[in-house]
């Protein structure tokens, strides 16, 4: 158990006995100076260091008006990860990205697919992820660069990107169905939509090009079971559809730093899976501090056992202490409960240190409404928002992950605090930090049911 702030923190010298050039020291200080003086809460600190990149020149098959999209937006060339994941995509070859945080692995299957798009009136694509916070992120990507593509705004070749879940109305999911070029959902949809009533999605299966599964590190257990039957499904329905036998969907997996992500993907849809894992892109120093809550003098556990701190109590007044001194600061906790403890925890000490910022701290987290969830995505990117905690349900494309056994163990920005909480299983912190995550089975002797009983009247025959 653990809570991880990922914070912008400003580059510094020294803190707590250790020698860390690459990490904000006043902003560090200032949350240090909420403990007693004889507290030394940090234990571990790991050092990533700064990394020049690698360009790649654009592969000679995408369109121009592909290339002048990206080149708009500030992208030269892609990274060598990007231009050789966006090559085995388009040879028709399964691939899994699996580089650090903020590497651009979006630019790896957004290459090909808007080349497909631009390219071909007929093509279809799918893109799935686990979280709606992630695929509204990629939503909003995506309508951006099919807008700077005229030809993607021409009849016939419109690609009209659409959000397929169960927010969605009916009339948007009827024009997902029959309109839209390509279509944003997650794998719960997938089953219990398009998979049962897939005589009315024909258009999407015959023309599907690529499917791209994101976050596909999360599909592990029971739940990376159900996933890999659904996509399996889903291949064969295509298969079955395919206006060109022999002609699969291509499908793209992105994935957080994990060991044998090739090996993983493959797991999940059956095939073998190209897997691409040195990062070309460039990257700043960075710093992670573990940060360990002092033990309690006040009270003992079970036979005078000594107690720590709350991580929560801890986290809280570490967000609000980072917040008053002006940096913008996520903080990720394990459930609900721990979201809105933690916000309500930073909020009241912002009322006694800097009351006018009581405001900016708010909770993320599942059970909120559609609405209400893209108000506080559009407030923590536009800067009104200066503390968030939240729990897994926020994963925005823009960088910033979990830190640990389940997250990519990267940030993209200059440096994490990680509090640890009682952990009696799994490995010391440290050896969490700055490396590759172990391998993440998603399927296993499980008793999983993938398909509702009702599902079985829709068979077709031969698959």
């Amino acid at each position: 158990m653990f809570n991880v702030l990922a914070t912008e923190l400003r580059r510094g010298r020294i803190f707590g006995g250790y020698e860390v050039p690459n990490f904000g020291s006043d902003l560090l200080a200032v949350a240090l100076a909420g403990a007693a003086p004889d507290e030394k809460p940090v234990r571990h600190v790991a050092e990533l260091p700064a990394r020049s990149g690698r360009p790649h020149p654009w592969p000679g098959w995408t369109d121009p008006d592909v290339v002048a999209a990206f080149t708009e937006r500030g992208i030269r060339e892609p990274w060598s990860h990007q231009a050789r994941a966006a090559e085995l995509a388009y040879a028709g070859r399964h691939v899994v990205v699996s580089t650090g945080t903020a590497s651009g692995k979006s630019l790896a299957y957004q290459l090909p697919v808007l080349n497909a798009l631009a390219t071909d009136p007929l093509a279809r694509v799918l893109y799935l992820s686990p979280t709606k916070a992630l695929g509204y992120d990629q939503l909003r990507a995506a309508h951006a660069l099919t807008l700077a593509v005229p030809r993607l705004n021409q009849p016939g070749f419109v690609a009209a990107p659409t959000a397929y879940d169960g927010d969605s109305p009916a009339e948007v999911c009827r024009f997902a169905r029959e309109r839209s070029r390509w279509l944003f959902s997650n794998p719960d949809m997938i089953h219990l939509s398009i998979l049962r009533n897939h005589p009315r999605w024909a258009v999407l299966l015959r023309g599907l090009r690529f499917v791209i599964v994101d976050e596909c590190h999360y599909y592990r257990g029971v739940f990376g079971s159900n996933v890999a039957m659904v996509l399996r499904r889903l291949l064969r329905l295509c298969a079955r559809y395919a206006a060109e036998p022999g002609r699969p969907p291509t499908v793209i997996f992105a994935s957080a730093t994990t060991d044998s992500p090739g090996a993983t993907a493959s797991e999940l849809i059956g095939l073998p899976v190209e897997e691409v894992v040195e990062d070309g892109s460039s990257q700043g120093a960075r710093t992670v501090a573990l940060w360990e809550p002092a033990l309690r003098t006040d009270v003992t556990g079970e036979h005078g056992a000594p107690v720590r701190r709350s991580a929560g109590e801890e986290a809280a007044r570490v967000m609000a202490d980072l917040v008053a001194e002006g940096a913008q600061t996520l903080t990720f906790v394990r459930s609900r409960r721990a979201a809105e403890l933690t916000t309500l925890g930073a909020r009241a000490r912002l009322d006694d240190v800097a009351p006018e910022l009581s405001h900016t701290v708010a909770s993320y987290r599942a059970g909120y409404l559609a609405e209400d969830r893209n108000e506080l995505e559009r407030a923590l990117a536009e800067g009104n928002l200066r503390g968030l905690a939240t729990t897994n349900a926020l994963e925005l494309g823009g960088g910033h992950r979990r830190l640990g056994r389940g997250g990519a163990g990267r940030f993209s920005r200059d440096g994490g605090v990680v509090l640890a909480a009682g952990r009696p299983l799994g490995p010391p912190l440290p050896e969490c930090v700055g490396g590759a995550d172990r391998p993440r089975r998603p399927t296993g002797p499980y008793l999983v049911c993938t398909i509702r009983p009702r599902c079985w009247t829709n068979r077709l025959s031969g698959w």
